[in-house]
């Protein structure tokens, strides 16, 4: 009889859905961000980070901050799905970010992440493909990000400036730099 009136008392309380309600746009926009956008956001963080339990975590977490933002009601997540993907993508380049600086913390030193190529790896990526991924490692942060938001991701620069929260100038000269950059180190390794 008391749990009965904990259960009326809940669902008179504003914004309290019950179990068995449909779930709302939001969270219905978090789903299918999840099942359109799962995989190309886990290989951005890879690429970031440079280790696959890292990346996924990374972009599990992002999605539970996602889902617990959307089930707190309308308003707590862009409406438009590129909105929500932007949104995402500059979640999950910030989540990197952190993953990084607690890495070289916990090193004591800060260096770029190393990749750890399984056989399997080696055996399915080509040469060429495998010393542009490392020279990518190489670069700095802030390039390394640059030059996979353009590249991999394909986006704008006006894009790249919203994800990383710099000006649409400095993308440019960091992408730049950055081009420089790992062309001389993919020439090293030859």
């Amino acid at each position: 009889m008391g749990s009965d009136r904990a259960l009326t008392a809940a669902a008179r309380r504003p914004g309290h859905r019950e179990a068995s309600e449909a779930p709302d746009a939001a969270e219905d926009a978090v789903a299918d961000l999840f099942r359109d956008h799962h995989l190309s956001l886990v290989r951005l963080a890879l690429l970031l980070t440079g280790d696959r339990a890292g990346a996924e975590d990374v972009v599990q977490d992002v999605y539970a901050r996602l889902h617990r933002r959307a089930a707190r009601g309308p308003g707590r997540l862009p409406a438009a799905p590129p909105e929500l993907l932007a949104y995402a993508r500059a979640s999950v380049l910030n989540a990197c970010r952190t993953l990084l600086r607690r890495r070289a913390l916990a090193r004591g030193l800060v260096q770029a992440p190393q990749p750890v190529w399984s056989a399997e790896s080696d055996a399915m990526l080509a040469d060429d493909r495998r010393r542009v991924l490392q020279a990518l490692v190489g670069l700095p942060v802030r390039q390394r990000e640059a030059i996979v938001l353009r590249y991999y991701l394909d986006l704008s620069e006006a894009e790249i400036a919203a994800a990383m929260g710099v000006r649409a100038g400095t993308v440019k000269s960091t992408i730049s730099r950055g081009l420089d950059a790992l062309r001389r180190r993919y020439e090293e390794e030859r």
